[in-house]
């Protein structure tokens, strides 16, 4: 029985943006449907800290998905050779088990993240947006400005902010030669946000980095940089002042520092989230009610994501005749 690998770079050719915003509003419908099993995410963590390995399994009811995902976390690598996320999506046919393809995670994992944000972004977002701020340097702060400008094709102001200015001042260069648009770096996260009306927070930050003193009326974030604790991006006025918004109600209340502190400081409970974006998508729930609101979309990143992504990869890469097979299983002789 023969397996399907997908190394990153089938997974970057058969994975585009457009396409994954459109796999990923299907995955998150059928979440909001009930058609899915996803635990919490498990996670064995290095004794210093500086890294952990992550477990993710689920089931997508539509289509038939049952798969995991494995992938470190090592936040320190910005700035080396590494990705900060490492490892393997593997996904298994429904009805025997049989091990159909193994997918490379990370690379998965940066455009997946960026494409529900791009959802949540349609959904949330005031139609007008013209300024774009994206705090952090690293992979997730390009795969963003892509997603972005799905958006809008044409921001008038798009400013970046990074606590490493070198590395701000190289993904500025970089990526306006990459989308031919125009980037301002800034000094301080406060200078990058004041007036923006779209921002993304990409950033492996412990402590806050935007502050809800900074926001304009109708400003819609994205805050995706912190997926477990203790990372954290926004403070405590930040999130009591917006209309917030998630991929899914139990991971952010189990591990979202951004929500987790708020509440243990006694100024939200689980009531302050208004809802996922999946039951927006479905009609059950309202998304922005009006022009002044600020919006808040906390994105933790969910297996069914993953699953979703990986098989339209597994798809595209059937058709293509691409990847690499490989047989683990032998069959059974009966």
């Amino acid at each position: 029985m023969k397996t399907l690998v997908l190394g990153w770079e089938e997974v970057e050719k058969l994975l585009p943006m457009s396409e994954c915003v459109e796999v990923m509003k299907g995955a998150l419908k059928t979440m909001a449907r009930g058609d899915v099993i996803q635990p919490s995410r498990t996670a064995v963590v290095k004794p210093d800290r500086t890294g952990r390995l992550g477990m993710m399994p689920a089931y997508l009811g539509d289509p038939p998905l049952l798969g995991v995902k494995a992938v470190s976390v090592f936040s320190g690598n910005l700035g080396t050779k590494f990705e900060s996320h490492q490892g393997t999506i593997q996904l298994f046919e429904p009805e025997h088990g049989k091990l159909e393809a193994i997918v490379d995670a990370g690379s998965v994992t940066a455009i997946r993240t960026g494409a529900v944000s791009a959802v949540a972004t349609e959904v949330l977002a005031n139609k007008n947006t013209d300024s774009l701020a994206i705090l952090g340097s690293g992979t997730q702060a390009g795969i963003h400005l892509e997603a972005m400008l799905l958006h809008n094709k044409k921001f008038q102001s798009v400013k970046v902010w990074s606590r490493n200015q070198e590395n701000a001042n190289r993904f500025a260069k970089r990526e306006s030669k990459r989308f031919g648009i125009d980037i301002q770096t800034f000094d301080t996260a406060e200078e990058a946000v004041r007036g923006a009306d779209l921002i993304c927070t990409t950033t492996a930050s412990t402590s806050p980095i935007l502050k809800g003193a900074w926001l304009s009326p109708g400003v819609h974030i994205n805050a995706i940089g912190s997926s477990f604790p203790p990372f954290r991006e926004l403070d405590t006025q930040a999130v009591a002042k917006s209309s917030f918004f998630v991929d899914r109600r139990q991971s952010a209340i189990e591990e979202a520092d951004d929500f987790r502190i708020p509440k243990s400081e006694g100024v939200i409970d689980d009531s302050h989230i208004r809802g996922e974006i999946g039951e927006i998508l479905i009609g059950k729930i309202q998304g922005r009610k009006n022009k002044e609101e600020l919006t808040i979309f906390k994105s933790l990143g969910l297996a069914i994501e993953d699953l979703a992504a990986a098989y339209h990869v597994y798809k595209s890469g059937l058709a293509h005749n691409t990847g690499t097979w490989v047989e683990l299983t032998g069959e059974r002789q009966l």
